[in-house]
């Protein structure tokens, strides 16, 4: 499979993503939990079908120690008894965040008490962030199709900085 773009050939298009990837940056360094983040960065990329990121997402994150079964889980969370209430709340923003269209409300009060009740303002900032970040990103790669299956661990972060 070929990308349909290059995104980094023309300056007008790496102008944006040096941007793009800054604010992705400035989350990553963030105070939410790096587990929670990897789970998030994961679920987002299967509901939008971004498999360049699932690729990334799920190599980085079993790099950093996450467990097979947790990555495999992630999509069915809610029947899944490995994840904390923590990591429930932001799969559930997440979701509903990434769906808005899909919710005639976007994301529920309730799910956002529930995130509350887990995350404090500096960690909500973060993940709302995040959450932003990942359907930008997967939106741009699933637009463009770019292939996915032979991200290297670090290979990103080596680009990125």
């Amino acid at each position: 499979m070929e990308p349909r773009l290059n995104l980094a050939a023309t300056i007008a298009s790496s102008k944006a993503m040096k941007h793009i990837m800054s604010a992705g940056m400035a989350v990553a360094d963030g105070p939410l939990p790096h587990a929670t983040r990897d789970l998030v960065m994961i679920r987002i990329s299967q509901i939008n079908g971004c498999a360049v990121c699932i690729d990334m997402h799920t190599k980085e994150a079993a790099a950093a120690g996450e467990t097979s079964a947790r990555m495999h889980l992630v999509a069915a969370w809610r029947e899944a008894t490995v994840f904390t209430d923590a990591e429930r709340a932001a799969l559930e923003l997440a979701e509903q965040g990434t769906r808005i269209a899909d919710g005639a409300g976007g994301v529920t009060d309730e799910a956002w008490q529930n995130a509350e009740k887990h995350y404090d303002e500096q960690q909500l900032v973060a993940l709302v962030s995040l959450i932003a970040f990942m359907n930008t990103v997967n939106r741009l790669n699933v637009i463009t199709q770019q292939p996915a299956g032979d991200y290297q661990v670090g290979a990103f972060s080596a680009v990125a900085h």
